[in-house]
């Protein structure tokens, strides 16, 4: 986009470009979303950024209205295998506040020199100011959201202490940790104690067809790690996450919601659910895995555009606009179970699954992790895959390259090709693939892996 079509969706308040890019008002201080309800500014007066990050770095704080931060991350990360969009899935993650710019710049084969160069050229932003503007996001979430003290908020959040903390509050909201948590007390109702879980808000963009995802779900679940109750239309998917500090369990519901009357120029909405968390340091990367599950940064326009030209899909994309390729919360458990289908997972989660301390209803165990089933189970394509997730043959992580990982999967024996397209498009989050043998026309690209969707959906599917 130039300067033109951005200040066009300003103007228009098009929440289609919601994080895609933000915009500064220099004579305010404040950077907003496009959609942003405010007056719009002056053309001479208004900057643009990539990330938040950028903007908070230019000097600008988050408009309390519009509350930018919270917006669904830029489309381009779920498409991108380059440096650049591997990069800012790892962030997401959360790698920089467990492993440092210098594990990240590991995960990804370069020099945290070329990382910080090639993230501050595209983005306005190097690698710690991207990881601490989502820092300062998680905490707004939890002084906002729950009872918790603010001390713990500071390193749940990933800050290294205190004051870092707090100045870096103020830098983003122009207020202290305690004056956000008094705005939220004045205006809703009072956050959640700790043991309640943490209410979540998964903003997308667009429309997000709900019944389809929650119909997969419930197919697919593995007893004792998943679980689908109600009633179409009224279902909440529950599910145990395996994380890097504890574990989680997390419950969404189906039916989503949208923006408030008066908010039509800001297309979207968000799915509710509520997360509990043995340690909070693990929100983060528990709120990015579930946005790659329920596929919510996606760009429903784009691919809808492109797939509803084609005379075949245009009525099945006409009947469900918004229609989502889920991807895995846990991508090592997603391989194991495309192996070996539902009811060998099961049996795999009833031998060998953790159990957890507190079991939640139906909710008993963790999916058992790959060195565990690599001992266990030493033989054939199951002994194969696990030893190869456990050592690290095969890569599977938000920055894995996809096309590495496609090859060292299909090198592994017993694991067929077939198999592999279901891995990359479910663990690795490819919207782009397909499997072999399938007749899937180039036309498609890079939305082949909606496009068979959609035609699972319509009940005429292709391949596996």
């Amino acid at each position: 986009m130039d300067e033109d079509s951005r200040y066009e969706a300003v103007r228009s308040r098009d929440g289609r470009f919601d994080g895609e890019f933000f915009f500064a008002v220099e004579t305010t201080g404040i950077y907003c979303r496009p959609s942003c309800p405010a007056v719009t500014p002056k053309r001479p007066n208004v900057r643009y950024f990539a990330t938040a990050a950028a903007a908070q770095g230019a000097g600008f704080r988050a408009c309390r209205r519009c509350r930018p931060d919270a917006v669904p991350g830029s489309a381009a990360w779920n498409v991108r295998a380059d440096v650049v969009g591997r990069a800012m899935r790892l962030i997401g993650d959360g790698v920089i506040d467990r492993e440092g710019v210098a594990g990240l710049a590991t995960r990804l084969g370069y020099s945290a020199r070329q990382v910080q160069r090639q993230l501050t050229a595209e983005l306005g932003a190097g690698p710690v100011a991207l990881a601490r503007a989502q820092r300062a996001h998680t905490a707004r979430v939890l002084l906002q959201t729950t009872e918790l003290p603010v001390t713990q908020i500071a390193f749940a959040a990933g800050f290294a202490s205190v004051r870092q903390f707090n100045d870096t509050v103020r830098t983003a909201y122009a207020a202290t940790p305690s004056e956000l948590r008094a705005a939220a007390f004045r205006t809703r109702r009072r956050p959640a104690a700790p043991t309640a879980g943490i209410p979540l808000r998964l903003a997308h963009r667009g429309p997000y067809q709900t019944g389809p995802v929650f119909d997969l779900f419930q197919h697919e679940a593995v007893p004792g790690v998943e679980e689908v109750s109600g009633r179409p239309g009224g279902r909440t998917y529950r599910r145990t996450l395996r994380l890097p500090h504890g574990a989680g369990i997390v419950a969404v519901d189906e039916r989503g919601r949208v923006p408030e009357a008066g908010s039509a120029a800001r297309p979207g909405g968000w799915l509710e659910g509520r997360l509990h968390l043995t340690d909070p340091r693990d929100l983060t990367t528990a709120v990015q895995r579930l946005r790659r599950l329920f596929d919510l940064d996606a760009d429903p326009y784009a691919v809808d555009e492109r797939l509803g030209a084609d005379p075949e899909l245009a009525p099945l994309v006409a009947a469900r606009p918004g229609l989502r390729s889920p991807g895995a919360a846990d991508p090592e458990e997603a391989a194991v179970r495309a192996l070996v289908g539902p009811t060998a997972a099961e049996e795999l989660v009833r031998r060998y699954g953790k159990a957890l301390d507190a079991p939640c209803g139906s909710l008993t165990h963790l999916f058992p992790e790959p060195a565990v089933l690599a001992e266990a189970e030493p033989h054939g394509a199951l002994g194969a895959l696990a030893a190869a997730l456990a050592d690290g043959t095969v890569r599977l992580d938000p920055g894995a390259d996809r096309e590495e990982a496609h090859r060292a999967l299909l090198a592994l024996p017993g694991l067929d090709a077939a198999t592999a397209a279901v891995i990359r498009t479910r663990a690795l989050g490819d919207p782009d693939a397909a499997p072999p043998g399938a007749d899937v026309p180039d036309s498609w690209r890079p939305w082949r892996s909606y496009a068979l969707g959609h035609l699972r959906a319509a009940g005429r599917p292709r391949a596996r």
